[in-house]
């Protein structure tokens, strides 16, 4: 099992696997060539990033049967396919800003994210699995009152800091096992489900996807919230767990 991080140390940006608390530091791109430099680094001196900078952040809504419910949607057919804007990705316990002008409504959507390691294009969903590098942990913040008036999801899910991703990407979990997925708010759990509930799969969600679009090295598939999703506020703290991966805590704050 591998657990890969991107990080700051200092003046550098750097890739590194992770063992306890010892960073093992890369030399090269995780996404391409790249060897175990030698160098060790302690967890508690770095400061953790968002573990990868995709080129297309992809995702997909009301993929788990309860969530559909809640909104009185209909289970989809197909899978309902959206983007996020790059600037919209931040990483662990870096704050996600409560919008100063158009949104009035924040909501946390916990998610199990899936990080493409090379390219795909017109894969099958029997090979998918071999264009997935590992599993993050995401939450897709929505500007829910944008949302309903609306019924558009680029700007209501694209504000900057809506994407907040992290803290590693885990290479031996297997989502179709079954992962516990939740969100505490303050410490209270607010969403609760487990990956064996998603309507779309990662196998298909990867094959499909790469029927139209390119996925390139880096690029990260949102895979869908459970029911529950409810708002938040400046001064309260999200956190999502996913089993098999670890926790994802990002502090909201008022827009700067």
């Amino acid at each position: 099992m591998a657990r890969f991080i991107r990080f700051q140390h200092g003046d550098r940006t750097l890739y590194g696997k992770l063992s306890g608390d010892t960073v093992h530091v890369l030399s090269g791109d995780l996404f391409g060539k790249h060897q175990d430099s030698g160098e060790t680094l302690s967890l508690a001196d770095i400061r953790l990033l968002a573990p990868c900078t995709p080129s297309k952040v992809l995702c997909v809504g009301f993929n788990y049967r309860d969530h559909a419910e809640e909104f009185d949607t209909p289970i989809p057919e197909l899978p309902n396919i959206f983007m996020k804007p790059v600037s919209a990705v931040t990483g662990p316990e870096a704050p996600v800003y409560f919008p100063k002008a158009l949104a009035k409504q924040v909501d946390y959507e916990a998610e199990l994210v899936a990080v493409i390691g090379r390219h795909a294009r017109h894969v099958s969903p029997e090979n998918a699995l071999d264009y997935v590098l590992g599993y993050t942990i995401g939450n897709d913040v929505t500007a829910r009152d944008m949302q309903d008036p609306t019924k558009q999801w680029t700007v209501c899910k694209g504000f900057d800091t809506f994407a907040p991703i992290g803290p590693w990407i885990e290479t031996d979990i297997d989502p179709k096992a079954g992962l516990d997925i939740s969100c505490w708010v303050n410490g209270e759990r607010r969403q609760h489900s487990n990956t064996k509930n998603l309507i779309f799969d990662v196998p298909y969600l990867v094959s499909w996807l790469s029927q139209a679009i390119t996925l390139k090295p880096g690029d990260i598939i949102f895979t869908g919230t459970p029911s529950g999703i409810g708002p938040v506020n400046p001064g309260d703290v999200m956190e999502i767990r996913i089993q098999g991966i670890g926790s994802l805590l990002n502090p909201v704050e008022a827009e700067p």
